[in-house]
Order: C-alpha cells, then sequence, then structure tokens
C-alpha cells in the first residue's frame, strides 16, 4: 500500500459534553502532593533485589519460543523443554538503562496528547468488561452499541485522558473485532488510543488504521507513542503466547506497552504485602526485558495492579487497606527504577452504590498518594471488571473532576488572600455581597456533576432522586447531544476501503484463541 504524506490537522473536537463544566483545565494533570511511603528505602531496595533473585534462580515461563530465543540470544538460561527462561539481573539492568523515562502520547486531537512520565497524572476508564450495566436498561453482554457509547463517554468529560477498552463488542466475532473497536475510537474520539494485543495479525492491522485514519506516514506512526495495549501476566511467573506477542510487536513498532502483572495476594501472590510485591516487580521487571531485547529504547510502562482476595470466598477485593498499602509500595518501586507507572482503581460491588464509591475512591486516593502516572479503571469499573456501569462512570467522573481542582494551584497574591473582604465585613456579618466576593463568586468552588447540594425540601420538591438517578439522566443527555469530533468523517473515508477489504477477507483469529 503507498504511503500518504501526512496532512493531519489540528482541529479540537466538537465531542464536548455541557457537562464538562471547567473542563479544559483537567486536560493535562500534574500530581499536586508529594508521594507518599508504606515502606522504608531500605526495605524497597531488598523487595528489588529479591525479584532479580526471583528471576535468576527460579525464572519465568515463557509460552512464546520466539520470546524464549530472544532471551537466550541476549544470555538468559533458558529451557525450552519445560519453557522456563532464568534472566540474570545484568539483562534487567541493561534494559533498565534503555527504557525512556518520558515521552507524548500522541492523538488525533494535539490539545489531547499527554506526557506520560513521572509527576504526570492520567485516568483512563474502566476497561475490558464482557458486560455492561445501566439502570435504563440492565445487565447485558457487551455489545457494539456499547462499545461505542461508552467511547462517546469517555470522549465527553476530559479529565478521562485516553482511550481504554470499556466493553467487550461480543456481538463482534473475534476475528472482526479490532476492525469495529478502531473504527469508534476514530470516529467518536479524538484523545490517545489503546489496541489489544490479541495477535500480530489484528495489532498490524490496528497500526495501519491509525496510520490511514490520521494520514500518517510510516516514520510519523513510528517514531511517536500513537497506541498502547496492557500487557498483562499470568500470575505467578508466567507469561503466555499472545502477551509475549504483543510485546514484542508493540517493541518492533516503537508503541506503548503498559505492563501490568495482575498480583491478587493470598491467590496468584504471597499473602504478604511485600511478598505480592516481590512477584508483580519480578515480572514487570521481566517484560520490560523482553521489550527492550526486542527494539532498545522503546517504550514501555512500569505497571501493578495489586490487591487482595477475600479468603472466603477467593474474590478480588478492592479499596482495601491492602490494596492501597500495595499501590503505594508499586509507586515506591517505580521510583526506585526511576519509571512512570500504571495503578488501578476499582470496584467489586455488583451496582453504583455505597460499597461501589468507597471501594473506587479508596483505590483513587492510593494511586494519588502512590504519584500514580496512569490510574486504569478510574472510572465505571463494577463486579471487578465483569461489568462497565454507565451511572457508575458518571458518579466517578465527579471524583476524578475533585481530584483533577486539587491538581490546580492555589494563587498566593495579597489580593486573594481578602483584605478588603475582611475589612469590609463586621463581627458576625456575612460575605456574600463584598466586592471581593461579586468578583469570584462565579467560579470560586468546584460546581458538582452529580451532586445535590439543595435542602430537604428543595431535593424533595424535585422528586428526591439519589444520585444513581442524577447520573443517569447526565449520560442520556450526553448521548443524545453528542457530536464526534471533527477529523472524524475523514478518518472514516481514510479507513473504509481498509477495513472492508479485511472483513471480507476474515479478518484475524486472535492469538491463542
Amino acid at each position: 500500500m503507498v504511503r500518504r504524506k501526512s496532512r493531519r490537522g489540528g482541529a479540537a473536537s466538537n465531542g464536548e459534553s455541557a457537562q464538562a463544566l471547567r473542563s479544559e483545565a483537567y486536560r493535562h494533570l500534574r500530581h499536586p502532593f508529594a508521594p507518599q511511603q508504606v515502606f522504608s528505602n531500605d526495605a524497597i531496595a531488598s523487595i528489588h533485589t529479591m525479584a532479580l533473585k526471583l528471576l535468576e534462580e527460579l525464572g519465568m515461563k515463557i509460552l512464546l519460543p520466539e520470546a524464549r530465543m530472544l532471551f537466550q540470544n541476549a544470555g538468559a538460561i533458558v529451557n525450552h523443554d519445560d519453557q522456563m527462561v532464568r534472566i540474570g539481573r545484568e539483562i534487567i539492568e541493561t534494559a533498565l538503562e534503555s527504557t525512556p523515562r518520558s515521552y507524548t502520547l500522541r492523538a488525533a486531537n494535539p490539545a489531547r496528547e499527554q506526557i506520560f512520565e513521572q509527576g504526570s497524572l492520567l485516568f483512563s476508564a474502566g476497561s475490558g468488561c464482557p458486560n455492561a450495566f445501566d439502570d435504563k436498561r440492565g445487565r447485558r453482554p457487551g455489545s457494539l452499541r456499547d462499545f461505542n457509547e461508552t467511547i462517546q463517554l469517555q470522549q465527553s468529560f476530559d479529565v478521562i485522558h485516553k482511550h481504554g477498552p470499556s466493553v467487550e463488542p461480543q456481538d463482534i466475532a473475534p476475528n472482526l473485532r479490532h476492525y469495529e473497536m478502531m473504527r469508534s475510537q476514530l470516529k467518536f474520539g479524538d484523545k490517545p488510543m489503546f489496541v489489544f494485543a490479541r495477535g500480530t495479525g489484528q495489532v498490524e492491522e490496528s497500526f495501519e488504521l491509525i496510520r490511514l485514519g490520521l494520514n500518517l506516514s510510516d516514520d510519523e506512526f513510528i517514531n511517536s507513542v500513537w497506541a498502547t495495549t496492557v500487557i498483562n501476566t499470568n500470575s505467578p511467573r508466567q507469561l503466555d503466547v499472545p502477551m509475549a506477542q504483543g510485546i514484542i510487536d508493540f517493541a518492533k513498532a516503537g508503541q506503548l506497552s503498559i505492563i501490568t502483572p495482575f498480583c491478587l495476594a493470598g491467590a496468584m501472590a504471597p499473602v504478604s504485602v511485600s511478598g505480592a510485591l516481590v512477584l508483580q516487580h519480578a515480572e514487570a521487571l521481566a517484560c520490560i526485558a523482553l521489550a527492550q531485547i526486542t527494539a532498545a529504547g522503546s517504550p514501555v510502562c512500569y505497571g501493578g495492579f495489586a490487591s487482595n482476595v477475600d479468603m472466603k470466598s477467593g474474590s478480588p477485593a478492592f479499596g482495601t487497606p491492602e490494596h492501597v498499602k500495595l499501590s503505594i509500595g508499586s509507586g515506591q518501586l517505580a521510583r526506585h527504577i526511576g519509571f512512570p507507572w500504571r495503578s488501578a482503581a476499582g470496584s467489586a460491588s455488583n451496582v453504583a452504590d455505597m460499597q461501589a464509591a468507597t471501594e473506587n475512591n479508596m483505590g483513587l486516593w492510593a494511586n494519588l498518594q502512590s504519584n500514580a502516572t496512569l490510574v486504569v479503571h478510574a472510572a465505571g469499573w463494577l463486579e471487578g471488571g465483569l461489568s462497565f456501569g454507565y451511572e457508575k462512570f458518571i458518579n466517578d467522573i465527579e471524583a476524578l473532576q475533585t481530584i483533577a481542582e486539587l491538581c490546580k494551584p492555589l494563587p498566593e497574591d495579597v489580593e486573594t488572600m481578602g483584605w478588603s473582604a475582611l475589612a469590609d465585613v463586621d463581627p458576625g456579618g456575612h460575605f456574600f455581597a463584598t466586592e471581593h466576593t461579586m468578583q469570584r463568586y462565579r467560579d470560586a468552588f468546584y460546581p458538582p456533576l452529580v451532586a445535590d447540594l439543595s435542602n430537604n425540601g428543595s431535593w424533595t420538591e424535585a422528586g428526591e432522586k439519589t444520585s444513581t438517578q442524577r447520573a443517569a439522566a447526565i449520560w442520556q443527555k450526553v448521548l443524545a447531544e453528542y457530536i464526534p469530533p471533527a477529523h472524524s468523517e475523514a478518518a472514516m473515508d481514510n479507513c473504509a476501503e481498509f477495513i472492508e477489504a479485511g472483513i471480507a477477507r476474515g479478518g484475524f483469529a486472535p492469538a491463542g484463541g
């Protein structure tokens, strides 16, 4: 296929929601607070050393032969019969040296691009959910309609910084699903995009759709980060075929692998916080090494999504004290190796109730305390990831916007300190009508998206609506008024022929599927 030179425009998106008040202030956030610690520096160094020992002496089981050969050529001890790879610390140290610490996540709209580095704060919606749920239509298997709607919801709030695979469109065959998921992102969004790592064929075609849709040359694509993927290990100490292949495919194309062991303490990881972190750290280091062995200097993100299980049922738990400690400890390990890092919030609740809000908000505060660069599952995640909740998404947006307000520096000028107002008001008076108040009241305070601050009488007269009911009205209004971004029509024209040809050919079956 002949490549066209780029004529990428910089038009801003029209897909803004009227609900997203003060939204542009939320587009590029930096952590407002110093990171916290749950371990001493010496303990973090010991966890790192034990993780290196684990890789050297016990090793990782790596199911993809190509990945094992890459490690073998780099000097690792490989047994192809049992698929075990023992990785020396010098391989890890070399990989850490060659990994970039800062890069830009590119987007269709340059105003949506994000600097990905320590100190940045990015939020992504709940992802990978097989089901969707809202109060109007109930719980259902995820469909293309649901996926399109949730991309529109992600696009409509600036506090969501990159698109994520919210709901699996299960009414689309797996061999064709990547076409529709890429089409949706290009049509309804203009933020940094994701691509599932489900085999080289699907990955390369998804990359091609980004190039075509955004009218990029080969060099423009491979020399910048236009796509991200999440790489999950099969804890403990196993990397399967599609995930290993995804690391290789993304490294070769210069795109970002977000390495994320999912270590649930007491189940797939030791029951202790430090033991779970040793395993998580070792698995992340092994995957980082694979990316750098494939292509030194390729972008890769250190990640962790560690929590505990309920020891009575075996179900994952979120927002627990252990989840908070594991998040803060993960942040310490990321800073120990100098990497930006990915964490997560989330909820085990089945509905958008008090439990859901508490679990998600505790997870968000843990990520704020740990200075996580990217917080995945920040809005909409229910049932431990089995459902994406529409009302949950809107209520979580309120929490994210509250955090975003904390990221805005406070003015320190004398006039803001209010001497004129203090002098104007007699003891026992009020400040409602002072000149100081009148000049500032319109934007002095955060205007709630969902919260109802009226008194009981007014709330009763308005129908006694709960936050879930108010959230339902908001998402329905957002979707009813949605306008696609400015680049949408051109992107669809650029991609139409490629998608039609791919569907006619039968697409690509997912790796391992």
